[in-house]
């Protein structure tokens, strides 16, 4: 008790003290949990940089775009690097050194869903949640390639138990229990603009998730490195719960991540425009970084040559990571990422016990992203893809990056596989599906699975306006 008084009294945090003098039984001994979790002399640091001082993101001089590999390949040494690329996935997946990790911290607060964002339904017919449309995939590529990919799930202390038992009354949806590895990320408290800790509840900091970045150090502190090297996997496919059209494992990018010696590796988008909310890849001082959308001067991102916008790759934030940079990162338990910060409405509990819920901003969340892990690789790789067959954010519940896009893109690239498989789907005057179809992913991952499964299970057009699943 006098060590944690004077920790709190050295970083001038006494109003944490008080409340947990108020407090006895188990109240006393939550809120002296999360005390002691905290690195107070170190969260000192980041009030007085991040919170007391507002950063300003200065643009270094030598800002270029970054290269990266074409979608097509530019000519016939480029197309024979992808096929031996996409080779080498393959074998890696079949060799076992493959995992997929699948970040999950958040709630479907935005979509008007209330659980874990994982657990919200998304495909067009049958209603599959993300996370069943993850496990099906995951279900099918293991199949397909001839090795079981494990999958580390991270969650959020607010979302863990729910996910954790969502996914046991459904059974895993078919996967081993012991493929899938739950882990929380880390958190960070919420500071008021005086520089004070706030507090949820009485026996409660307020608490915020530390961001993307702190997946890395999770994955040290729970022990997901440990068992990955256990199970000889070497790169880890990463991608975000409310994407549900990217590819769980990529083999052509897990192949060039590895004949590069590659140790962290993107997929690029092509920019729809100057302004689109995606991250700039950009390089400096010979490393590549990525400049947040809200960051980019007007002048360079308006940039052009011969109609072209020279910064024009995006990042979705889908990832390739070698297990051992991670390892490297996270070694002595620590991760030196920078902070980012984001102005919030934090609800708190004042000295009264009376809970505040402000209408302005009234705190800083502090935050760690991924992409912040770029400069610090020695070798890093883009590879560009086609955002119709990897990119369908579900963000919002209608609009743009929304439930509804994404269901159509998901629609949309289905209706194309279908085409594909000789299967003529209706259309409109527009070229969109004149209809509503759903693919399994249990039984299709890509489009040779496609050709493959109608090939054997004929079936005729859909009609206009109807409304079809195949599984």
């Amino acid at each position: 008790m006098q060590n944690i008084a004077e920790v709190l009294k050295k970083n001038g945090q006494t109003q944490i003290l008080d409340a947990l003098n108020k407090l006895s039984g188990a109240g006393y001994e939550k809120l002296k949990k999360q005390i002691e979790e905290i690195d107070w002399d170190g969260l000192s640091v980041l009030i007085r940089d991040y919170v007391m001082h507002k950063p300003v993101t200065t643009i270094p001089d030598d800002l270029a775009p970054a290269s990266y590999f074409p979608l097509v390949p530019k000519d016939a040494e480029q197309e024979a690097l992808y096929k031996r690329a996409f080779e080498k996935g393959v074998e890696l997946i079949r060799d076992g050194k493959v995992a997929a990790l699948t970040v999950a911290g958040g709630q479907g607060t935005r979509l008007g869903f209330d659980g874990p964002k994982g657990t919200y339904p998304i495909t067009p017919v049958l209603h599959k949640t993300l996370f069943q449309y993850f496990a099906e995939s995951l279900g099918r590529v293991s199949e397909k390639y001839g090795h079981r990919i494990p999958w580390f799930i991270m969650t959020s202390e607010l979302n863990d138990k729910a996910t954790r038992e969502f996914f046991q009354a459904h059974d895993f949806f078919g996967l081993p229990k012991d493929s899938v590895q739950f882990f929380t990320q880390g958190f960070m408290p919420a500071v008021d603009y005086s520089g004070k800790v706030l507090m949820s509840a009485p026996d409660s900091i307020a608490l915020t998730p530390d961001g993307h970045g702190g997946t890395l150090l999770a994955l040290r502190k729970w022990g997901c490195l440990d068992r990955m090297k256990e199970l000889g996997v070497e790169y880890i496919s990463y991608f975000q719960v409310d994407n549900p059209l990217v590819p769980v494992a990529n083999p052509l990018l897990l192949g060039l991540h590895a004949l590069e010696n590659s140790e962290m590796s993107s997929i690029m988008l092509s920019k729809t425009n100057a302004f689109e909310k995606l991250g700039n890849f950009c390089v400096t001082g010979g490393k590549l970084q990525i400049i947040e959308y809200s960051d980019m001067p007007k002048e360079l991102a308006e940039r052009t040559t011969n109609g072209k916008l020279d910064f024009i790759a995006g990042s979705p934030a889908i990832h390739v990571i070698s297990r051992s940079f991670i390892e490297r990162l996270t070694k002595g338990g620590k991760l030196d990422l920078p902070w980012h910060r984001a102005d919030k409405k934090v609800a708190y509990v004042n000295a009264d016990g009376t809970l505040v819920k402000p209408e302005e901003p009234n705190a800083v969340k502090l935050e760690s992203f991924i992409f912040d892990a770029l400069p610090l690789a020695s070798t890093t790789i883009i590879l560009e893809a086609d955002r119709k067959e990897c990119f369908a954010p579900t963000k919002n519940a209608t609009g743009v990056d929304s439930a509804e896009s994404c269901r159509a893109m998901l629609c949309a690239r289905d209706a194309r596989r279908m085409d594909l498989a000789g299967i003529p789907v209706p259309r409109k005057a527009d070229g969109s599906p004149d209809c509503t179809v759903e693919l399994s992913p249990r039984k299709i991952f890509d489009d040779a699975d496609a050709v493959e499964f109608f090939r054997k299970n004929p079936v005729k057009a859909p009609e206009r306006g109807a409304c079809v699943a195949y599984e």
